[in-house]
């Protein structure tokens, strides 16, 4: 874990150092010298960063910016969500690279890690969040310019959705019942929990089709579940299909087929 954070301008003597006892690095202010520009920053392909209860999830940051004298380096890319959260890159680990786009400008690339794991850095469920996008960007002439929040990236907890129609086969006209449950991970036990009071739609293909139908909409209930009957009248698959909410993305169960005689 880094506790100093230097914002170094090539070439020269002069730094800016900031400290942050015992946590990440520190966010400084906006900033900045010359006519040095951030053109654009994409963060994870313009999606939601979407994290699990295992694996770590990379995602790729891009920062364009241009000078006059043409761009020398970005020297840091930190990401920070709700305290205490946050992860980051740095130029002098070669974290970071850049490339030339023309005389005078660069695109800098570089991978964020989120670890569910981590017992610092994405430490728990208020990760789930808008976060913000931090970076310092020099020239060849000494300009340098620093944003706090260059862009905005949604970080979610992944979810996870399952149907089960039954009995099978069944007669036509009988009915079926639909269970499934929703949920979503927690990263604060590294599980995951039945994510309740959700609207969710369940959905039905028919056989030979390509296309799901909405035939309605009901709520997970306090442990997730979901549970709903329908009157059985063609061969074909059910699935439920939840839209997401701004912590959580959308996800569609695989469909069951029933066989109806």
């Amino acid at each position: 874990m880094r506790t100093t954070m230097r914002l170094a301008l090539l070439g020269t003597s002069v730094a800016l150092v900031a400290t942050a006892i015992g946590a990440t690095a520190a966010q400084a202010a906006d900033g900045g010298e010359g006519n040095i520009t951030i053109n654009k920053v994409v963060v994870n392909g313009g999606k939601p960063v979407v994290v699990g209860t295992t694996k770590v999830v990379s995602a790729k940051v891009s920062v364009t910016a241009s000078d006059d004298s043409g761009i020398a380096e970005t020297t840091y890319i930190s990401a920070f969500g709700p305290k205490p959260n946050y992860a980051q890159i740095w130029y002098d680990d070669d974290e970071i690279t850049c490339v030339k786009v023309s005389a005078t400008t660069s695109t800098c690339t570089g991978t964020l890690t989120f670890d569910p794991q981590a017992s610092t850095g994405f430490v728990n469920n208020s990760a789930a969040a808008t976060w913000n996008l931090s970076t310092l960007v020099s020239a060849n002439d000494y300009n340098y310019i620093h944003r706090d929040a260059a862009t905005t990236f949604k970080v979610q907890r992944y979810s996870t959705l399952t149907v089960n129609a039954s009995p099978e086969p069944v007669k036509k006209g009988k009915t079926i019942t639909v269970t499934g449950k929703l949920s979503r991970a927690n990263w604060e036990d590294n599980k995951y929990h039945g994510y309740t009071n959700q609207s969710v739609k369940l959905q039905f293909r028919k056989k030979g089709s390509t296309t799901y139908t909405t035939v309605k909409t009901i709520k997970s209930n306090s442990t997730g579940n979901l549970k709903t009957t329908v009157t059985a009248s063609t061969d074909g698959y059910f699935r439920y299909s939840f839209a997401g909410t701004t912590t959580t993305p959308a996800v569609n169960a695989a469909g069951d087929f029933v066989d109806v005689q």
